[in-house]
């Protein structure tokens, strides 16, 4: 704590005021350091606050009182989670891999947990309960509830998902894991020494120009004071520097286009990079460990995902394939596609590895899977006999206490497509057809009506396998009002509504956002 932005209290009462322009008392104060909204600090007997963190704590309530006023009163800002970093909503296995359309680890925990908030009125699953997440999507809820030493089952349409869900809960020799991701990097170095000479000298190139026509200081102070126009200066030093990229492609025979978009690899990926992906996954194949065979499957297809042929900038949206150098207005300098995959395999490679460890540390000794299919209609207990019979014992026995989930929300996201890559690469077969609420199926009236009752057969089949007194979680953002209709058709009841602000939205749209978590009872 740097000392000399302490304050006594009556201070930073005064302080508070002067800076909030409301009146802030001693007890509002003490009131902060009672909750533990700020740190007291004695020194000499005398209580002191820190000046900077009282300033974030009512830059917070800014921010709070500024998006009740957009979305409501009603908006409960506890839910926010905005004292936390990005590191802690994405913290260990949680970033395995990218997946669109999922919810931060706390916001399961402050609903499965029954110690994480002692003003928390109600305790909703305890220790050694089972949940069921019946989208389960990237796995989160499994994750957490690993972590905090509750039983979980997932069910999801989706292969692939299942694959990234049952990759994170996975039990492994970590030191077995590692040793072999160590070979296949070093088989995966000898097998790309040519192009990867190419693209050092490309880098050098590179690095050359950047340094001295986009000085990352005076540049980008320019851009911003428009005394340099962006759009005109890069496209000259764009085409300027193509004539030497054109070069190093003819120096070493560098071949850019596979002339055939048949296929997402084929459209997205330099031929290079398939040859090396192609290197990879027939390497992978021969693994014996279904788990770590798995776990490396996702580290490559994290690895595939970077590797596309497109500007940083269009990253989430792949307007057109970019096999050139061109002027990238996030970075203001040229930047480059990529011709290997050596060098975000070897990241990810050792960040899986370091985030497995760190999650072992929390690790709980309790059940955890997700199992592929529609959960309008599988018999989970049926395919979980075959699956894991000592699970299968344990949830026969105890029942699922309740669920927490996410379904898709409507006509947003087409789930399989946002990992064609990895379908293509593996030859994974995919189950669009039987997707709920997908983009491609839209938001017309005959939509919503599907989509209430897709989402009423998943709460209906799970009922099968749940108590009497459970609890039901979906986290949605229904702009449309259908969950009402969704309650009764699955006779349910809502009881229980938590409006919650959604900070940290991967969209570049940073605007007032919330959604809701609805509690669903047996009517």
């Amino acid at each position: 704590m740097n000392k000399s932005n302490l304050i006594k209290i009556n201070d930073a009462a005064k302080w508070a005021s002067d800076y909030t322009n409301k009146s802030i008392t001693v007890s509002n104060i003490n009131y902060l350091i009672q909750y533990a909204l700020i740190d007291k600090i004695i020194s000499n007997g005398t209580i002191y606050v820190s000046q900077n963190e009282l300033k974030k704590y009512y830059d917070r309530n800014k921010k709070e009182i500024s998006w009740k006023n957009k979305l409501g009163e009603d908006l409960n800002w506890k839910l926010s989670f905005d004292n936390l970093k990005e590191s802690e909503t994405t913290k260990h296995v949680h970033r395995l891999h990218p997946y669109k359309g999922k919810f931060i680890p706390q916001l399961v925990s402050y609903f499965i947990d029954d110690n994480i908030d002692e003003f928390k009125k109600e305790v909703y699953f305890k220790k050694d309960d089972i949940i069921l997440d019946p989208f389960c999507g990237s796995g989160t809820t499994l994750v957490q509830a690993n972590e905090l030493g509750i039983n979980a089952l997932g069910v999801d349409i989706s292969y692939f998902n299942t694959i990234i869900s049952n990759s994170k809960i996975a039990n492994i020799d970590l030191k077995q894991l590692e040793t072999i991701l160590e070979e296949l990097s070093k088989k995966l170095e000898n097998y790309v020494k040519i192009n990867y000479r190419f693209e050092k000298e490309l880098n050098e190139k590179l690095l050359e120009f950047n340094n001295k026509y986009f000085d990352k200081v005076s540049y980008k102070k320019d851009v911003r004071e428009n005394k340099i126009d962006s759009k005109i200066y890069g496209k000259e030093k764009e085409e300027e520097f193509l004539i030497i990229y054109y070069d190093l492609i003819k120096k070493y025979n560098i071949i850019l286009n596979n002339n055939d978009d048949s296929s997402f690899i084929k459209k997205w990926f330099m031929p290079s990079i398939i040859d090396e992906l192609n290197f990879m996954n027939d390497l992978i194949k021969d693994i014996n460990d279904e788990n770590i065979k798995n776990i490396i499957m996702v580290i490559l297809s994290r690895t595939m995902r970077s590797c596309r042929v497109t500007t940083h900038s269009d990253l989430g949206t792949l307007l057109k394939p970019v096999v050139t150098t061109y002027y990238c207005r996030k970075h203001y300098k040229i930047c480059k596609p990529l011709f290997s995959i050596i060098k975000w395999w070897n990241i990810y490679y050792k960040d899986t590895i370091k985030r497995f460890y760190i999650f072992n540390n929390l690790r709980t000794n309790t059940k955890q899977l997700c199992i592929t299919g529609d959960s309008r209609s599988i018999d989970i207990f049926d395919i979980l006999k075959n699956k894991d019979y000592d699970f299968y014992e344990l949830a026969k026995n105890k029942k699922i206490s309740g669920i927490f989930t996410s379904p898709p929300y409507i006509g947003l996201i087409d789930y399989h497509e946002q990992h064609a890559y990895a379908y293509d690469l593996f030859g994974f077969n995919r189950n669009d057809d039987f997707e709920i609420g997908s983009l491609s199926k839209g938001q017309s009236l005959n939509a919503k009506n599907k989509y209430i009752d897709d989402i009423s057969k998943v709460l209906i089949n799970a009922k099968k396998y749940m108590i009497d007194d459970y609890n039901v979680f979906i986290v949605a953002n229904d702009k449309y009002n259908l969950y009402m209709k969704i309650a009764e058709k699955s006779s349910m009841k809502i009881v229980n509504t938590f409006k919650r602000p959604v900070l940290n939205r991967v969209e570049k749209d940073k605007s007032e956002y919330s959604e809701i978590i609805f509690h669903l009872k047996e009517l």
